[in-house]
């Protein structure tokens, strides 16, 4: 009887421990395959493409990353990161509007801000100028501000080996400027991974940070005669308040540079930054960066 009792005993142990361990093992394949359903990885337009966690630098997607490429009008995020790192910078210091800048503008087709020649602008409203509606005569202004040398010229090729130094300081190796723009001679040049890590370096000033992240913006200028007038600038970056937690960074677009982005977003306390360069066309640019800044989070 005893015997009986212990056998029934066994046996009903013996069926919890395998429904126990099915159980387990079901919930170990079950997580198993949970684990392996990473995102797949999207498709871009744009020939080259990188994107990366902004707090830990962790690579989170390539494609083409190191790739040299024009950079169109990317390139002012050097030119503005050059600017903010100037010695005893004065951002409320004012500089006078000259012709040559509007001359560049019309002579080269460029993105303006509309400077009105005799104006007198700050160094802070040049950089809302340079950064929201991307204005190439905003950075000729910048570039003859903070060069060195007794010509515009030389001021001005002063400027760009500031900004060829900074890539260099930067471990950007696979970055060359030869304008203040992005309106270049054919030496213009660099690649996802290197302006993404120019863009990371940037975001570190807090001016830029603001200045990146607005989406437009209406400035009081000092006109000639001493009176003023207001400028008003709206960002080309169609992610601020298009792309949730979007923060900037910057457009570009070039005869040969094509549709460039470089892009920053934060959600729930993650940063993700990236760019992608040589897209098809403003829409695939846009499309691009937020399978990108999708992907990242989901990394």
């Amino acid at each position: 009887m005893i015997h009986g009792i212990t056998g029934a005993r066994r046996a009903s142990v013996a069926t919890v421990i395998a429904l126990t361990t099915g159980a387990l093992l079901a919930g170990g394949a079950f997580a198993s395959g949970a684990q392996a359903a990473a995102p797949p990885t999207p498709s871009i337009t744009a020939k080259g493409g990188f994107v990366m966690n902004n707090g830990t630098g962790k690579t989170l997607y390539t494609k083409a990353a190191d790739t040299r490429r024009p950079t169109g009008s990317t390139t002012k995020i050097m030119t503005a990161r050059v600017v903010l790192a100037q010695k005893n910078l004065n951002l409320d210091s004012k500089v006078t509007i000259q012709k040559a800048y509007s001359d560049y503008i019309v002579s080269q087709n460029a993105s303006s801000a509309r400077l009105i020649v005799g104006d007198k602008v700050t160094v802070r409203q040049l950089l809302y100028g340079l950064m929201l509606p991307s204005g190439c005569d905003a950075a000729y202004a910048l570039a003859d501000k903070f060069g060195s040398g007794s010509t515009r010229a030389a001021r001005v090729k002063s400027f760009i080996g500031k900004m060829n130094a900074s890539a260099k300081s930067l471990g950007l190796k696979n970055t060359h400027f030869d304008s203040f723009d992005g309106i270049g001679s054919g030496k213009n040049y660099s690649t996802p991974r290197d302006l993404t890590k120019l863009a990371s370096n940037a975001m570190k000033n807090s001016t830029f940070r603001a200045i990146v992240k607005t989406k437009s913006t209406k400035q009081k200028v000092t006109t000639k005669s001493g009176g003023y007038r207001y400028m008003e600038w709206a960002n080309t970056n169609p992610l601020l308040g298009g792309y949730s937690g979007a923060i900037g960074v910057k457009t570009g677009s070039g005869p040969t540079a094509k549709y460039c982005l470089v892009f920053a977003a934060t959600r729930n306390g993650k940063t993700v930054i990236g760019t992608v360069l040589t897209s098809s066309s403003v829409t695939s640019r846009t499309t691009d960066a937020k399978k990108l800044l999708d992907y990242g989070f989901k990394k």
